[in-house]
């Protein structure tokens, strides 16, 4: 009895976990939505500096 109690609190406890990993998930896509709306297409107002941006090419050999 001791180990199914043991069982339970566990999965129980995964299930909290997955929700709080849900809720997290929806909040991060929520406010990559609201700064993409935001912009609609102004790049540049979200810019730090007036450079463009540079191209990452892989380092030589």
């Amino acid at each position: 009895m001791h180990e199914f109690e043991l069982h339970r609190m566990r999965t129980a406890e995964l299930r909290r976990e997955a929700q709080q990993h849900r809720l997290v998930r929806e909040a991060v896509r929520a406010r990559r939505a609201a700064r993409r709306d935001a912009g609609h297409g102004a790049p540049a107002a979200e810019s730090h500096t007036d450079r463009p941006r540079r191209l990452r090419l892989p380092r030589t050999a």
